[in-house]
């Protein structure tokens, strides 16, 4: 894309600068070799897409000038990623996908069977933010805090939440009946434990899913699951070119 694009939490108006984020100006002036005046692209999920320039350009120290909207801002649709703590490339991996194929939000779990008892947050953010920015999406999902999976039961909102569940008896997750965009929960490598499997069936809101016939790579699940869900009743299915 020959037009950079870049992610602020600053609000967008016309003729009113706003500073570049930490390594945005580097990125802009050692990789891009941007100059002051040229043209940019901003967005902050909440004001769409504008078109911009660089006003200043110095090392990182950066500042950019909103000139008109570009896209309006659309209302956040897709669905809460679920994902058990994976290995760091693993993790990061997910999350970067994850972001292309729209999700509003990752919850990552702490699970029996998960190797890491933590994430990095920061950096998984920072991922799901040069997603974004690459992805053309109007707004940046935000990663949450890892959580034991039964604190993120205790607190779950009672919203539908299907649950990836290899070797038990679940209908294929294509075949859910129709309904709202549900939320999706993927567990580490190995599975989930046998408890916790029963502890996930006895709450109202969790619908187990079958992900085919193949036992898949806590990774490969996600994004699988993710496409399904997108293209049977998220923006894949409903999708128009402008």
């Amino acid at each position: 894309m020959s037009i950079p694009r870049l992610y602020t939490d600053h609000d967008l108006r016309e003729g009113e600068a706003v500073p570049a984020a930490p390594g945005q100006g580097r990125y802009l002036g050692a990789v891009m070799r941007k100059k002051e005046g040229d043209e940019i692209l901003l967005f902050n999920g909440r004001d769409g897409e504008w078109k911009a320039r660089v006003a200043s350009i110095r090392k990182d120290e950066a500042t950019f000038m909103p000139e008109s909207p570009r896209r309006a801002q659309t209302p956040l649709a897709g669905p809460v990623l679920l994902m058990a703590a994976l290995k760091r490339e693993a993790m990061e991996w997910v999350v970067e996908k994850a972001t292309e194929l729209g999700v509003r939000a990752i919850h990552p779990v702490l699970t029996t069977r998960a190797v890491p008892d933590r994430v990095n947050r920061a950096r998984l953010s920072l991922i799901a933010r040069e997603a974004a920015e690459q992805c053309e999406r109007l707004d940046v999902p935000d990663v949450a805090e890892a959580v034991p999976l039964y604190t993120a039961l205790g607190a779950w909102d009672g919203t539908p939440l299907v649950v990836a569940a290899e070797r038990r008896e679940a209908v294929p997750l294509a075949a859910l009946p129709p309904g709202p965009m549900p939320s999706l929960l993927i567990g580490p490598e190995g599975g989930f434990t046998g408890p916790e499997l029963d502890a996930l069936a006895r709450h109202p809101f969790v619908a187990m899913v079958s992900l085919g016939p193949r036992i898949l790579r806590a990774e490969t699940a996600a994004v699988s699951a993710l496409a399904v869900l997108q293209a049977t009743r998220g923006d894949w299915a409903h999708h128009t070119d402008e």
